[in-house]
């Protein structure tokens, strides 16, 4: 196991490289702190965390919170560190515990279709491996290429695929979990079904690194289609693409993506990418259908999608793989304009239509550049604030127009976060969705796994 070099410099709230440098795997250089500090939130912390922890094993993630908790040093646990919401942010007097470096794909069982993998596994690499089995790990978020299976877990993250097979938690088996104290807690198991007991594999899921750090995880994989069709619609405004995409929810089918860009993000990929696909309409809907009817489905799809818009199918796969990367490539395209703050919220699927209008107001009112994506399937929102590249988008106008859009949801009956969690950026309006009694319960269940309170502080609850 390498040891990083420690810098000389033994000023830190942790009491200096002769304290930190009994931790396994440790470094304090500025470069190291500085990279592990924040994620692609947009947050920017006040200051460095003292050091960070390469763990490479889960002994080391073991040792780790077993030092933290005798000398009650708060500990940030960090994946790939692709994360929305300020979870993996770190500060001065904080410990970054990393386990990217744990990225083994312990064991694919073909016969039982799972997968047993360590959290810094990326989401693309176990499904390049399952693929070999004609296999696929269902969750399916945007940043495939670079978020890791950790991370997904933390935040119960979704993506396209979730359409139809769900989210993170549903395609979660088992856990293998370093407690607060160093101890080894595991939950759920490698059966389907199973209710012994209190479900706290479905409690650890979306905790944002506050009960636990995850150290292996048995992941249920799925067996490639046998089919996949593709509709590319485009409408005169992203309301018709609303309505479109309620329409197909309520004719009952299952599309496994449908995804939505308004004509502002459309404009965006077409820069980066050299597409035209604005001068094709107002807003875009992307259907995909899968499975032994996907080609039936798709015809209801034209059915349902044709009165309000234009529709083509794809031709072929790399039409159909160029239209998901095109919806892929959306976040990065806004990056390129700005400093960009995305939302994430989510309302009941037939308020979809409410919803893009209230966010175009918001937008016209504040003056506040909104470009909103969605996997409209299950009314799941990402409007993305974009500012120029030295204004904040966590305080000022920015942060002002993050609480409208959740007001906004919440006046529909949604939420604040439908995948991305809570973390730094969105705790302020959290007590007005859950209420008093359900932070409490939260914070007994938090304080009695972690009396300390040292994973990571000032997070998600």
């Amino acid at each position: 196991m390498s040891t990083h070099s420690l810098d000389p410099d033994p000023g830190n709230a942790l009491g200096g490289p002769g304290f930190l440098s009994t931790f396994p795997s440790v470094s304090v250089l500025e470069e190291d702190r500085k990279r592990v500090s924040t994620d692609r939130s947009g947050y920017v912390p006040e200051s460095l965390p003292d050091g960070v922890v390469f763990a490479r094993t889960a002994d080391d993630v073991v040792t780790t919170l077993q030092l933290a908790t005798r000398h009650r040093i708060p500990v940030v646990p960090r994946g790939a560190g692709t994360g929305l919401a300020a979870a993996s942010s770190a500060r001065a007097g904080e410990l970054v515990l990393d386990v990217s470096g744990m990225n083994r794909i312990l064991r694919i069982d073909p016969e039982e279709q799972l997968a047993v993998v360590e959290p810094g596994v990326l989401n693309a690499d176990l499904n390049a491996a399952a693929a070999e089995y004609g296999l696929f790990y269902a969750p399916d978020p945007a940043s495939t290429a670079i978020c890791s299976i950790g991370g997904n877990i933390a935040t119960n993250a979704g993506g396209m695929r979730c359409a139809k097979y769900g989210v993170t938690r549903e395609s979660v088996l088992a856990l293998r979990v370093i407690l607060a104290d160093g101890r080894e807690l595991r939950t759920g198991r490698e059966t389907i079904k199973g209710v012994s007991g209190y479900d706290l594999n479905a409690l650890m899921i979306g905790s944002e690194g506050t009960l636990g750090v995850v150290v292996e995880a048995t992941l249920r994989l799925r067996p490639m289609p046998v089919h996949t069709a593709t509709v590319a619609a485009f409408f005169p405004d992203v309301t018709a693409a609303a309505r479109a995409a309620s329409a197909v929810v309520a004719a009952r089918i299952q599309p496994s993506v449908m995804e939505l860009m308004d004509g502002p993000t459309l404009e965006a990929v077409d820069m980066a990418m050299g597409t035209d696909y604005r001068a094709k309409g107002g807003a875009f809907l992307l259907v995909q259908t899968d499975g032994y009817g996907a080609f039936l489905e798709q015809d209801v799809v034209m059915d349902v999608v044709v009165p309000l818009g234009s529709c083509e199918k794809a031709v072929d796969d790399e039409h159909a793989a160029a239209l998901i990367t095109a919806r892929r490539e959306a976040i990065p395209s806004l990056e390129k304009l700005g400093r960009v703050s995305i939302g994430d919220i989510g309302v009941p699927r037939g308020k979809l239509a409410e919803v893009v209008g209230g966010l175009e107001e918001i937008s016209a009112r504040t003056g506040v550049r909104i470009f909103t994506i969605a996997h409209a399937s299950d009314g799941n929102l990402h409007p993305m604030i974009v500012t120029d590249p030295e204004e904040s988008v966590t305080a000022g106008p920015a942060k002002a127009a993050l609480g409208e859009m959740f007001y906004l949801a919440h006046r529909l009956g949604g939420t604040l976060t439908g995948e991305h969690g809570v973390g730094l950026l969105k705790r302020d309006w959290l007590e007005d969705e859950l209420g008093g009694t359900s932070l409490e319960v939260m914070n007994t269940l938090r304080a009695a796994l972690d009396p300390l309170g040292i994973l990571n502080p000032g997070k998600a609850i």
